[in-house]
């Protein structure tokens, strides 16, 4: 089944694709985006539609929809009424109409949707095309198409992210960071927050999470605030997509805390790493600064102050930052720091592998921060997974979900103080806060794991060299050959060199 949805993910993306042309990927994913919201909606529509009758209520009263948190979806703007005039050269002025009429009926949409499916550049017949493709997918009896929507959404914003590259990590965290963050702090229950949340995958995660280990959705109160209008509405889709009830607000979160009296249980967060010039001066008497004031040259430590202000006295915080916030004595990143470690606040260092990001080559790590940590005081585990992961492209690699549950369980061995927790050379330590000041307060894990074991090589040294020598005589065989053929091939369209 895996398989076959993965393939369905495959053929709508390449038919989405076609209908790119020459517009970026920033502009076509809304496009794209914004016509799988509209079907997700109408599908569900169709579900409470067919109850309503079932049950002997009128179909087209609105209260029956509300009362299930379904939104009502006006005749100009269901489906079937989309897919008749998916041959036609009006169908970009059909589906704005449609949008249009979806905002105008709920308020809670209003400014989300995107518009201008008329425009000229748009290809109408590939727009046509794409709505026949998202008309007829087909599902085994007992599923839900709403249900699959949400995971070909996901998908979609993934593919979009890798299309833009670095500009695609503005809206979107790999989902294996995503799963790592979520299973190591386990948000069954309370407020979960998330100051800077792009498309809102870390909140579609976490609520994954509760479902998969028969916890209740109901228990958990999702809030957000994202700076970027474009990416805000994404979030705003794929919450309701997801039929999460989401106070996600619009607005610059260190400038413009929307959510300023929120304390919450859980913040998972990955904010834009090492910015500069973030306005550190209209802030220096900030509240929020109770370790120190940033430094104007990078933000990092700014936002780690933000979570600790907004965690709950139980509150857990797990965030990606670039490495360097492990490690750096910049302007007063050092001494901030080191308050922050005296005040046994952290959790717990993940150094991450390479190439995990879209967005960035810059090395990452994943901190924890627990206001929670009566039972481990004065330690601190370190995980060093730089060497974990498998490349899924040329440029990109992820964690594996082995790997992930790893290292999930290492800090719920540690969390718990669990008898079978053992340190692992080159892999996973728990140092005290006395090692880590003899190391100036350095949160980098391989200072503390040390070096694992080093298999030993059983070829001999000569054998060796000889097979390495024949091999790179091959390689420069190799090399010549393709020489002469690029010198030959540009002597024929007249360049000789």
């Amino acid at each position: 089944m895996a398989d076959k949805i993965l393939t369905l993910k495959q053929s709508l993306w390449a038919a989405a694709d076609k209908l790119r042309n020459n517009m970026s990927p920033a502009d076509y994913k809304y496009v794209v985006l914004g016509l799988i919201f509209l079907k997700y909606i109408s599908d569900a529509f169709d579900e409470q539609y067919a109850k309503a009758e079932a049950e002997g209520f009128d179909p087209e009263d609105r209260d029956f929809y509300t009362a299930d948190n379904v939104f009502w979806v006006p005749r100009e703007a269901r489906w079937k009424h989309i897919q008749s005039s998916a041959k036609q050269s009006t169908i970009g002025v059909v589906i704005d109409a449609a949008m249009d009429a979806v905002e105008r009926d709920n308020p809670a949409l209003k400014g989300v949707l995107p518009r201008n499916y008329a425009r000229e550049a748009l290809d109408k017949r590939r727009l046509g095309e794409l709505v026949d493709q998202f008309s007829n997918i087909k599902l085994n009896e007992g599923e839900s198409e709403k249900d699959l929507l949400g995971e070909i959404y996901e998908y979609f914003i993934g593919m979009f992210a890798d299309a833009e590259g670095k500009r695609g990590g503005e809206f979107f965290t790999p989902k294996s960071i995503v799963e790592l963050l979520v299973q190591m702090l386990e948000p069954y229950k309370g407020r979960i927050y998330d100051p800077c949340c792009g498309s809102g995958g870390m909140f579609s995660h976490s609520e994954k999470f509760v479902e998969e280990h028969a916890g209740r959705v109901g228990d958990i109160a999702v809030y957000g605030q994202e700076s970027n209008d474009a990416t805000y509405k994404l979030a705003r889709m794929n919450m309701a997509i997801r039929g999460i009830d989401a106070d996600i607000r619009y607005g610059d979160t260190l400038h413009n805390d929307q959510h300023k009296d929120l304390k919450a249980d859980y913040i998972i967060a990955n904010p834009p790493f090492n910015i500069s010039d973030w306005g550190a001066e209209l802030l220096k008497d900030d509240v929020r600064w109770k370790y120190g004031v940033p430094p104007n040259g990078n933000a990092n430590y700014a936002w780690i102050q933000h979570f600790i202000h907004h965690l709950s006295s139980k509150g857990s915080a797990g965030f990606v930052l670039a490495n360097g916030s492990m490690s750096s004595q910049s302007s007063s990143e050092g001494d901030i720091r080191q308050r922050i470690i005296e005040a046994d606040l952290v959790d717990a260092i993940v150094a991450l592998p390479s190439q995990l990001f879209f967005n960035t080559g810059i090395p990452a790590c994943l901190w924890f921060i627990s206001r929670d940590r009566a039972n481990r005081k004065g330690k601190v585990l370190f995980i060093d997974a730089r060497e974990q992961g498998e490349m899924i492209s040329r440029r990109n690699r992820e964690l594996t979900t082995d790997e992930v549950a790893l290292i999930a369980k290492k800090y719920h061995e540690f969390k718990t103080q669990d008898a079978t927790y053992q340190d692992e050379a080159g892999f996973v330590k728990v140092a005290t806060l006395e090692e880590i000041e003899a190391s100036d307060f350095v949160l980098t894990p391989g200072r503390y794991v040390g070096f694992g074991e080093v298999a030993e090589d059983a070829e001999a040294f000569e054998e060796k060299m000889q097979r390495l020598i024949a091999e790179l005589s091959e390689q420069f065989t190799e090399s010549a050959k393709l020489e002469r053929e690029i010198r030959e091939n540009l002597e024929k369209i007249g360049y000789e060199f």
